[in-house]
């Protein structure tokens, strides 16, 4: 098997993804309104410099500099006419740093949203969102990244473009969605329907799951759907915010401990996930403390929402119903009667 990525799959019981690149970015200069995607020229030094600390925190897999690189986001820095070298550049900026690792690390083209609706709901047509995500593929491809990595999606038109768009390249892919509201994605799509859809698609991805959302305890029970609702041979996908954010100086920072994380990681196999690695907020120490949970880790019971929530935090009541097969709007009803019961606040 040629890929690094298949192989890898094929070897190991579960591989470790990176963490979170806008977050951390934050912590070594970027500004708000700031295009990360330009630091792969402005500052390659300090990208090397995340996926260095990555990878001797334990990670298999490294995420290109390349979230925002489609024509569709570019444009808001107008650098839409240099999706090409962009990510080309962050495609060769992490695979320099997997090659002097001295072992095999997999280089992940990172493929997020374009920003833009997808008719009747907006204006981009679906012939362009295969276009935009093509020309973003190809050069990622010619960087040098193993995998297309389509993540942080909400509408599975969208998904199902990027898919079309990245097959071009010839290369394995997978793809994530945003469970964010209420334990659905932004336009309504259940953890559920997506594994029905994921299995619609052509080429099938290799791999699929969940990343970014509300914090940890969330995309674990998120996980858990996913796993229920899969096929045979499936590989799920757990990608967690470490934590809950919250404003500090002006500055957004995450609630989530390495302990707490090392704990999401160890939960997240299992629910099910053979890939486990952090999205928003995760550093690379977050990640050395679940590389370290997981390395002589046997996962065991499918944990429940009580123990979830006592390890983790709290699950949105919605993430909840669907778990229990409970309607999600009496389950929303009746957290928020709990909630203003806990605080004195309840009306009669």
């Amino acid at each position: 098997m040629s890929n690094r990525f298949l192989r890898l799959l094929a070897e190991k019981p579960f591989l470790m993804a990176d963490g979170a690149t806008g977050t951390n970015l934050f912590q070594v200069g970027l500004q708000a309104g700031d295009a990360p995607e330009l630091w792969n020229f402005e500052h390659p030094d300090r990208i090397e410099a995340l996926h260095e600390g990555f990878v001797k925190a334990g990670a298999d897999i490294i995420l290109t500099n390349s979230f925002g690189g489609t024509r569709y986001r570019l444009k808001l820095h107008n650098a839409q006419d240099r999706v090409l070298e962009i990510n080309q550049r962050a495609a060769e900026l992490a695979r320099k740093v997997a090659d002097r690792s001295g072992r095999d690390v997999v280089v992940a083209g990172s493929m997020g949203p374009t920003g833009e609706l997808l008719q009747p709901l907006g204006a981009l047509t679906e012939d362009d969102a295969v276009a935009a995500f093509k020309e973003q593929a190809l050069a990622l491809k010619a960087g040098g990244a193993d995998v297309l990595w389509i993540e942080t999606m909400s509408a599975k038109e969208e998904v199902a473009a990027a898919v079309k768009g990245a097959a071009a390249a010839g290369l394995p892919l997978v793809t994530t969605m945003s469970f964010d509201t209420n334990g659905r994605t932004m336009m309504g799509l259940s953890p559920a329907d997506f594994v029905d859809f994921v299995h619609t698609l052509d080429p099938k991805p290799a791999a699929y799951g969940a990343n970014c959302g509300v914090g940890a305890s969330d995309l674990t029970a998120t996980v858990l759907q996913l796993a229920a609702a899969a096929r045979p041979g499936d590989v799920i996908i757990a990608k967690g915010n470490a934590g809950i954010p919250f404003f500090e100086n002006g500055k957004i920072k995450y609630n989530g401990t390495p302990d707490l994380m090392a704990d999401y990681s160890r939960l997240a196999r299992d629910s099910g996930a053979r890939i486990v690695g952090g999205c928003c907020g995760t550093s690379a120490e977050h990640l050395a403390h679940m590389r370290s949970a997981l390395n002589s880790y046997t996962p065991g019971e499918k944990p429940t929402v009580d123990s979830i929530v006592a390890r983790l935090g709290a699950v949105t009541a919605g993430a909840t119903a669907q778990l229990s097969g409970e309607d999600p709007v009496q389950a929303t009803k009746r957290a928020r009667r709990r909630d203003r019961t806990s605080t004195g606040d309840v009306a009669f």
